[in-house]
């Protein structure tokens, strides 16, 4: 699977792509922005399936729900949620970052290969292995809402 201008969404959307992503073996190439619910990946995927591009860039911020009048209000439950997935050494990123807030931190280049592979000589690989796996059991992942079904 490829990820590439995913502008996040609702956790429990991202939370069911990427546990049905995981269960299905896939591997995960981050190859552009990853923001917001997106960056639950790092908690569900593990690092040795998925890779970053030189394109790739993670963006992390506190979770909001729109209030009565449509206006974005912080959700501590959502923020709680989102934090309880990243592992430690996210959450220490976080931290020296300023922490989860309204405002966007950005994560890439040597910070996000910390903790995500870089894609440089082992694309080949993980495109040869993607092609051997089983399509039957493959995960569709829409960006736009994080949906995704078995085809």
């Amino acid at each position: 699977m490829r990820i590439s201008e995913d502008r996040g969404g609702q956790i429990g959307h991202y939370l069911q792509a990427f546990s049905m992503v995981r269960s299905s073996g896939e591997r995960v190439v981050i190859d552009g922005n990853c923001l917001s619910a997106c960056t639950l990946l790092l908690g569900l995927i593990p690092r040795s399936r998925m890779c970053a591009t030189d394109r790739a860039r993670l963006g992390f911020h506190a979770a909001w729900m729109p209030d009565a009048d449509g206006r974005p209000v912080t959700s501590a439950t959502g923020t709680r949620a989102l934090w309880n997935a990243y592992p430690n050494s996210v959450r220490s990123w976080i931290k020296r970052h300023g922490g989860l807030s309204r405002k966007m931190i950005y994560m890439e280049g040597a910070d996000l290969y910390a903790f995500v592979p870089s894609c440089t000589g082992v694309t080949r690989q993980l495109h040869a292995r993607s092609r051997h796996h089983d399509r039957a059991h493959r995960v569709r992942y829409d960006a736009a809402n994080a949906s995704s079904y078995r085809r």
